[in-house]
């Protein structure tokens, strides 16, 4: 993947797909098959999303998760739940089925979410080397389905998941400026993707720029606004 790549990321809202980028960032479940071969014959990558760290009540797939790797409810996400990670035996069937159906959908790529439970309270005392130890699976898992995988948010172990991950997902490095931290995936020619909430674009986009990010101004709800700065 080249560094610089036009985009777009929705999971909420009456979705718009006429946008003429280089990729997409969509719901795994929520997004149909057809759509997904449509953006494909117009040169777009898909990428689908999911959540790899947590439980989401409203999933179909929400029985197929034993009582014992629930743990905390996630604060302020309804719905939300942090899993025992270190219980990859457990959780690995449910993450190989969801990385069937993205390669089933014919998405290019995927995009876990949540995969930095060792540093928030879950409700396990997760390690650090229990998040490397399940993060490296999922890269892995979906290496040998042929999809590309990004790293989201785990910011303190880009070092070690630099070599397993495709690119880099991150949101609002710029407001917490961590954005330094990020240097690793461009430096190695990987793409870096972020996504600011609260900061206006005026004020960090030029530093974006600068970096080579490939960033832009999203609504928190994630719906089709987008304001991209480049």
């Amino acid at each position: 993947m080249p560094l610089e790549i036009s985009w777009q990321i929705q999971y909420s809202g009456e979705a718009d797909y006429s946008l003429d980028v280089d990729m997409y960032n969509l719901d795994l479940f929520d997004t149909e098959t057809e759509t997904i071969s449509q953006l494909k014959q117009r040169g777009v990558f898909v990428v689908c999303y999911f959540s790899a760290g947590s439980y989401e009540d409203w999933r179909p797939d929400t029985d197929d998760f034993p009582a014992g790797v629930l743990g905390k409810p996630m604060e302020d996400w309804e719905g939300e739940i942090w899993l025992d990670i270190r219980q990859i035996d457990s959780l690995a069937p449910i993450m190989e089925k969801r990385l069937d159906l993205a390669a089933a959908k014919g998405c290019d790529g995927v995009d876990p979410d949540n995969v930095n439970g060792f540093e928030n309270d879950t409700g396990f005392p997760l390690r650090y080397d229990d998040q490397l130890a399940f993060n490296i699976f999922l890269a892995n898992a979906a290496h040998e389905r042929g999809l590309a995988i990004g790293l989201k948010n785990d910011l303190n172990q880009i070092n070690d998941l630099l070599p397993y991950f495709d690119w880099l997902l991150n949101e609002e490095c710029f407001t917490y400026n961590e954005c330094g931290l990020l240097l690793p995936f461009i430096e190695s020619g990987k793409p870096v993707f972020v996504i600011e909430y609260e900061m206006p674009p005026q004020e960090f986009c030029g530093r974006a720029n600068q970096m080579n990010v490939n960033a832009l101004h999203k609504n928190r709800e994630l719906d089709a606004y987008r304001t991209a700065c480049r």
